[in-house]
């Protein structure tokens, strides 16, 4: 059984699986090291879409880039989806394509590319050291550059664009609505809120954090999170709710599954849970619809 219960990444002892049972997963694309031998992971089709990898300029270097939009004229909102540690595997191109079939322009820039490809790997620490090497800096840049691109394209309605992400994905949602303005609102799935005790990975001094700039939020985020994730205490999420409401940021909200797990929308994983999954996409695409982020 996989106990995914770290907002940035297993430790090996969490699995506890035959790998016998994993190469049909495997070559589908799925992250190596943190698939369940029991998933059933869902699989959109791109029958409609136009799924592809797009290139970003983004000063240093291009940045590819997963892209899925409905096939046909017009302009569209825009989602762009950031990556768990895993980086984009096929669960992160299935989430653009489920996107896309709902009438959006769903992107996700590998943030990781300058670094490498932790989805195939199993040996944690070579991922984190992956992870680790994607600066504050850099990533803000990369999302940044994104969004730019995007605005320029004759498919994107520039004037509708969410971000959403995953995991330590979720985290760089926050940052990204601290930051900037391109977006109208985000939707962070169980984001890190703190910084790491000392001695933890990505505890850096140069490294921020979600709770350190709220009052610099610029657009409403809508945080998902799981009760039982014992990597992001309850005090963190009562924190930012605090915080939200002493900056009077409004249209922000986080709500809390009492028996979720971390992870709890990641169908390749066992600590996939049905019901927070969907009742949490429901809520996702509602905020979306309310902050003028509408196909």
């Amino acid at each position: 059984m996989l106990k995914l219960t770290r907002p940035e990444g297993s430790e090996p002892r969490d699995f506890d699986l035959s790998r016998r049972a994993l190469p049909a997963l495997f070559f589908a694309g799925y992250a190596a090291a943190a698939v369940s031998a029991r998933a059933e992971p869902i699989h959109t089709d791109a029958e409609g879409l136009i799924a592809e990898t797009v290139m970003i300029p983004a000063g240093d270097r291009d940045v590819p880039a997963y892209l899925a939009r409905p096939d046909g004229r017009g302009r569209r909102p825009v989602v762009l989806v950031v990556s768990e540690v895993f980086g984009i595997h096929e669960y992160i191109r299935d989430i653009c394509r489920r996107l896309a079939k709902l009438g959006y322009v769903a992107i996700a820039p590998d943030l990781f590319a300058r670094h490498g490809d932790p989805a195939p790997l199993v040996d944690f620490a070579a991922i984190r050291a992956i992870v680790g090497a994607a600066t504050d800096a850099q990533v803000m840049n990369d999302i940044e550059a994104t969004a730019r691109w995007l605005s320029d394209q004759a498919f994107v309605n520039r004037r509708k664009m969410a971000i959403t992400g995953y995991c330590w994905g979720g985290a760089q949602v926050w940052l990204a609505c601290e930051r900037f303005r391109h977006f109208r609102c985000g939707v962070a799935w169980y984001g890190r809120l703190s910084r790491p005790a000392a001695g933890q990975f990505l505890a850096g001094p140069e490294r921020e954090w979600p709770l350190e700039l709220v009052g610099y939020l610029k657009a409403p985020v809508l945080g998902l999170y799981g009760g039982k994730d014992q990597g992001i205490p309850a005090a963190d999420v009562e924190a930012m709710r605090a915080g939200l409401k002493q900056y009077r940021k409004k249209g922000s909200d986080l709500i809390v599954y009492p028996d979720a797990q971390h992870g709890f929308h990641a169908d390749y994983r066992a600590s996939y849970d049905p019901a927070a999954a969907q009742d949490g996409w429901r809520r996702m695409i509602d905020f979306f619809h309310a902050n003028g982020v509408r196909p």
